[in-house]
């Protein structure tokens, strides 16, 4: 258990990490939009790696019941970082959207249920809540695009990158989030550990 929280620890951390770096690609661009193959191939990868990322802690997670869903939302992250890498076509805003709705929803999801075993530790509780309300809301608000019930200018590609740049750094503060609250119950895990003859 200790090594899996430890490894959890690294692993959303390091996902906290690629996602800011995604958020402040986006917000960058927002101005101007991607106008180099190259950025958006560099993104793929940055994507995909922090799918991956993702894909293993929730392999290696200790809540076996609630683990799917830190895959799912890791399939959904690789899968479009792959397409940002390997896709060479127009590309529609609402497949993009789709994927980021499958993400978020899935973290909501885990936010929630991870929440509700905080019930002692209100701070943990009220944090997780507020973030699994905050990731559905996101996954709403890219469903809302996919079924055109709010429409992008067309035209003016800063209006998606300010979503997904948004969506990102929100992510980032999650997933530093979700690895704070592992840390944490790797250093007690530790402690109860030490002090067992």
């Amino acid at each position: 258990m200790i090594q899996s929280s430890m490894k959890n620890w690294l692993l959303l951390a390091l996902c906290g990490v690629l996602d800011a770096v995604i958020s402040v690609i986006y917000l960058n661009h927002v101005e101007n939009g991607f106008h180099a193959a190259s950025t958006v191939v560099f993104l793929g990868k940055l994507t995909l790696a922090g799918g991956a990322l993702m894909i293993a802690a929730g392999i290696w997670t200790s809540e076996n019941g609630k683990r799917w869903l830190l895959v799912m939302s890791g399939l959904a992250c690789s899968s479009l970082g792959l397409i940002f890498t390997l896709w060479t076509g127009p590309l529609s805003f609402r497949t993009v959207a789709l994927l980021i709705v499958v993400m978020a929803m899935s973290i909501g999801i885990y936010e929630l249920a991870i929440a509700r075993t905080f019930r002692h530790h209100i701070a943990d509780e009220l944090m997780l809540g507020a973030a699994g309300v905050v990731s559905v809301g996101f996954a709403l608000a890219f469903l809302a695009f996919v079924f055109r019930w709010i429409k992008l200018e067309p035209g003016d590609p800063g209006q998606s990158l300010r979503w997904m740049g948004s969506y990102f750094g929100f992510c980032a503060i999650c997933m530093l989030g979700l690895a704070l609250r592992y840390s944490s119950t790797r250093v007690k895990l530790v402690n109860s550990a030490e002090r067992t003859p």
